[in-house]
C-alpha cells in the first residue's frame, strides 16, 4: 500500500488549493500570506511557472539575520529559484518524496505537472501519511496473528 503524491493530494480538503505569491509581491506581503494561509512555504508562480518556493527559513536567514528590509525586498530577491528547487510528479511515492526531502534537508516539495505546480507537499503532510500507512499494516497484521491464533 503505497500512496501516490497525487492520491495525498487528493486527500486534503483544500487539494485544488495552490498558496502562492509573485516574484515582485513584497516580502512584507509573502510573510502575511504565511501567516493568513498558516503554512510556512509559498511557491513564487511567474504565469502559472514555477520561478521559485518561499519559506519561512529564507525570510529568517536572508531578511532577518542580514538586516533587510521586509516592506522594501521583493520576494525574488531571497527564494529559492526553480532552478534550486527539487520537485516531484504527482505519479511519485511519497516514500521517494520523504528521500528527497531528507537528502536535500528540505521541508516542502512543489508537485509539478506537465511543467505546471499542481501542489506542494510539506515534511508533515509526509510524516502523517507514512505513519498512517504504518499504523494500517499494524492493524492488518494484528488481525491475522488473532485470526490465526
Amino acid at each position: 500500500m503505497t500512496t501516490t503524491v497525487n492520491q495525498l493530494l487528493n486527500s486534503r480538503a483544500n487539494r485544488d488549493e495552490i498558496f502562492s505569491v509573485t516574484p515582485d509581491t513584497l516580502v512584507i506581503d509573502a510573510i502575511k500570506t504565511l501567516t493568513d494561509k498558516k503554512v510556512g512555504a509559498l511557491l513564487v508562480l511567474d504565469n502559472n511557472k514555477l520561478a521559485g518556493i518561499f519559506s519561512e527559513r529564507d525570510y529568517t536567514r536572508k531578511v532577518i539575520l542580514n538586516a533587510r528590509s521586509s516592506s522594501e525586498t521583493k520576494v525574488s530577491e531571497i527564494m529559492t529559484a526553480a532552478t534550486d528547487v527539487k520537485s516531484v510528479d504527482p505519479s511519485q511515492t511519497v516514500d521517494e518524496c520523504m528521500v528527497i526531502m531528507s537528502k536535500h534537508h528540505i521541508r516542502h516539495l512543489p508537485v509539478i505537472k506537465d511543467d505546471e505546480p499542481v501542489g506542494i507537499l510539506s515534511i508533515m503532510d509526509v510524516v502523517r501519511n507514512i505513519i498512517s500507512e504504518k499504523e494500517f499494516i499494524i492493524e492488518q497484521l494484528e488481525h491475522y496473528i488473532t485470526d490465526t491464533a
